[in-house]
Parts: structure tokens; sequence; C-alpha cells
């Protein structure tokens, strides 16, 4: 289970959820009580493990933006709210050295066209996995609302199943392993809810949501496994 804490803003809680043992953390560079600047991240990931991997989250921002940015904060994915062909162009700029692969993820939001809209991403070369959030009228992601996990797994399951799926929105340490077991996903993502303020997590938090996490999908992987003669 690939799991992200994401909306990390100083190097204490980065280095939180790295020692409690997240595969990578997120830093947000849009709108939002979490928002980062550049300088600040690329004066925290040099502390950060290199077995963490390092995502920018970006909003309707432009290519040469994402790429200065990446550069700038030694970051080794992003998180891309845009159905425009950044991911292809990023691919291109970022992979032609050995060792040197940039980590994409596609974020679609939870609502009646998200069959139609992992249908589009079936055949995109560009991605890496997609990340399933929930969307309000004032937040684009770390809005803390659940979605249908049953009707989001299913609609996955149906249409895009060769894809890697991340499940994120209203995500907290009382309820992952139910999202686990419900959408049975590639990975989980959690920003507010392992927070003690926004902007701000709380370590106890982040340290359940990981246990919880990993202990779901053991359960998980157990289940499936075939009942021994």
């Amino acid at each position: 289970m690939w799991i992200k804490i994401c909306g990390n803003t100083t190097r204490e809680d980065a280095l939180v959820a790295a020692s409690c043992g997240a595969d990578a953390v997120g830093f947000v560079f849009a709108p939002s009580p979490r928002r980062v600047s550049a300088v600040t991240v690329s004066r925290i990931t040099p502390y950060l493990p290199d077995n963490v991997d390092k995502y920018g989250v970006f909003v309707d921002a432009s290519f040469e933006e994402i790429a200065s940015t990446v550069e700038e904060c030694g970051l080794t994915g992003v998180q891309l709210h845009s159905d425009t062909d950044i991911a292809f162009r990023l691919r291109e700029r970022f992979d032609r050295e050995e060792g040197a692969r940039l980590n994409i993820l596609r974020v679609l939001h939870y609502g009646d066209r998200l069959e139609d809209q992992l249908d589009a991403l079936r055949q995109d070369r560009g991605i890496d996995a997609v990340l399933v959030d929930s969307k309000t009228a004032k937040a684009v992601g770390g809005t803390g609302v659940q979605y249908d996990w049953q009707r989001a797994g299913s609609s996955f399951s149906a249409v895009a199943s060769h894809l890697r799926l991340i499940a994120a929105g209203g995500l907290r340490p009382e309820n992952v392993a139910e999202a686990i077991y419900t959408m049975q996903p590639w990975g989980v993502d959690v920003s507010s809810g392992v927070e003690r303020e926004p902007g701000r997590k709380d370590p106890a938090r982040v340290k359940d949501f990981i246990l919880q996490a990993r202990l779901a999908a053991a359960e998980l992987k157990k289940m499936k496994q075939p009942a021994e003669a």
C-alpha cells in the first residue's frame, strides 16, 4: 500500500511523515491554507530520505512553472489538476536521463462524470496513477469531504482497472481501513485528516493513519489469498 501525506508546510511535518513510514510527502503550490513557496520546499527536501518521494501539487499551473519548481525543489513527482498535455511534456523533459524519471499523478474529482474522465485516461501514457479526490465550490483538494467509495471503486474497476488508483478525500485514521477494504486502491493520500489545524500536522494522527492503512492492506491481501487445502 502506497501512502502519501500531503499538504506539508514545514520540515518538521515532512520529517514526521517520513519517519512514520510514508512512501511520499506532498507540497501544495496552489491557493490553499497549505500553500508553500518553492523557496520553502527547496529548504525541506534535502533533509528527507532518498526513498521518500517528494510531490508537488499544481492546479492550472503552466508547464514552465511546474518544470522550474520540480528542478528548484528536487521534486520526484507531481500531482496535476489539469487535462492539458502538460503530463506528456513533463515526461519528455524529465525522463531523458537514466534514473531521473518523474512520477506523475493525475487528479480526477468524484462525480457523475467519473467514468467518462477515467475512460479518457485509459490510453494516457503520461501518467503513473490516478488520484480520485473530492471537490467543493471553494477547494479542489484537501477538502476533508468523503465520497461514495463503493461507486468510485466500481467505476475504476469497470473502466480503468489497469491504472493505479489512489484514494483521497475525507480520509482519516478512523476510516482509512474501510476505504481500503471498499475501494481496494493501490494507494491512499491524506492531508486535512491528519492535521491539528490547517497546514500543521498532528504527529499522532499521521502515525495512526499510516498504521491503520498498513494493517488494512495486509488484511486485504490475506483475504485475497486462496485458502489452503
